[in-house]
């Protein structure tokens, strides 16, 4: 599913315009973005958290060379699914 379907599936399931849709879904995905942008989790009960976790900095292999690189320490979004989330797929 991509996000039209999604913007299509919420707005018939809520009888809300699509364009009404769209822009709620847009709104609701900037604010996790921003968020999790900020280092602050985003709960959703029954759904998930969306987290931003730190990977520090590491050693690497270049595989055209073989040489050995440095890794620079980065920010990485993280999703870990919820219980009632992993239920409904696990079934």
């Amino acid at each position: 599913m991509n996000k039209t379907e999604l913007i299509n599936a919420v707005a018939e399931k809520t009888a809300v315009s699509k364009k009404d849709t769209e822009n709620i879904i847009n709104a609701a995905i900037s604010s996790i973005i921003e968020t999790v942008a900020d280092e602050e989790k985003v709960q959703l009960a029954g759904f998930g958290t969306f987290e931003c976790r730190n990977r520090s900095a590491r050693q690497g292999r270049d595989p055209r060379t073989n040489t050995t690189i440095e890794i620079p320490a980065s920010k990485a979004p993280a999703f870990k699914a919820g219980k009632a989330f992993k239920d409904a797929v696990n079934k």
